[in-house]
């Protein structure tokens, strides 16, 4: 039984070391931009292992909604979210290179939610209620994308399950030496953390900032950024406290894009000019 025990603890240790690489990792994940983000993140798990995982749910995602005829028809819609994705694909560079060869996909969702995001890897879905609900401008729907996309320039899915890894890591080592299978979870994690858990108040500041500059980049304007959180925040109704959420208040949030954008408008205006 000991011997057995050995074997097994020899094996998820083996397989820990695959899944984890050398351990914890400190990266830099963009490049800072006109905006500035040169925060390093640590992380647990590749790069790759995140985008497979993330590319698997997002297949699974959208042939579900084929079969429940939930993809969008409105070819109008459609056509507008393809070329406000494709202006803000093309300036991703800017933050990092290796998201040109990233394989973009992007799909409307038929639904009443007022939701959008952008899995790793470039998995884009974005919800026709909240382009319906909030009326959104093109400026302001370039806002809501390329705040998604920029979560996924900056790994965010990829950082927020390093951190459930490295609190959970102990456990999943005993349980699987103890005989139970846990170490194939990581898919499960990757959908919950991208659809369902909210970011850090970090995470969402950096999008906010990175998502203004791709928009102004891209020849949207960076101010709608405001108006779009106004609108959001008129649709959701009260809310909590900022030191008791995750996100930042609208107020504090609306001050930072305020800034975010004077930084950026002559990008804005360089582009509109040509």
């Amino acid at each position: 039984m000991a011997l057995k025990l050995i074997s097994r603890y020899r094996l998820v240790l083996a397989l820990s070391i695959s899944l984890f690489g050398v351990g914890c990792q400190t990266v830099q994940t963009t490049q800072p931009g006109v905006v500035g983000i040169t925060r390093t993140q640590n992380m647990m798990v590749s790069d790759q292992q995140i985008s497979t995982a993330s590319a698997q749910a997002y297949s699974k995602l959208v042939k579900e909604a084929g079969a429940k005829s939930q993809l969008n028809r409105d070819a109008i819609m459609n056509a507008r979210v393809q070329e406000i994705t494709r202006r803000l694909i093309a300036q991703t560079r800017i933050f990092r290179e290796d998201a040109s060869r990233w394989h973009w996909e992007v799909n409307v969702l038929q639904s009443d939610q007022v939701n959008a995001f952008c899995m790793a890897g470039g998995k884009i879905g974005i919800y026709s209620g909240i382009i319906n609900k909030l009326q959104l401008t093109d400026s302001e729907l370039a806002a809501v994308m390329g705040h998604e996309i920029s979560h996924a320039l900056r790994e965010h899915v990829r950082e927020q399950v390093s951190l459930q890894y490295a609190t959970q890591l102990p456990g999943i080592l005993l349980s699987a030496v103890t005989g139970i299978q846990a170490l194939g979870q990581l898919g499960d994690m990757v959908s919950n953390v991208t659809l369902g858990l909210p970011r850090s108040r970090q995470a969402e500041t950096e999008a906010d900032e990175m998502g203004v500059e791709l928009a102004a980049r891209a020849g949207y304007d960076p101010r709608a950024a405001i108006s779009l959180w106004q609108k959001m925040n008129r649709q959701g109704g009260g809310r909590q406290p900022e030191f008791l959420s995750t996100h930042p208040s609208p107020e504090s949030r609306e001050q930072d894009l305020a800034i975010t954008s004077e930084k950026v408008m002559s990008l804005y205006k360089a582009t509109s000019s040509r």
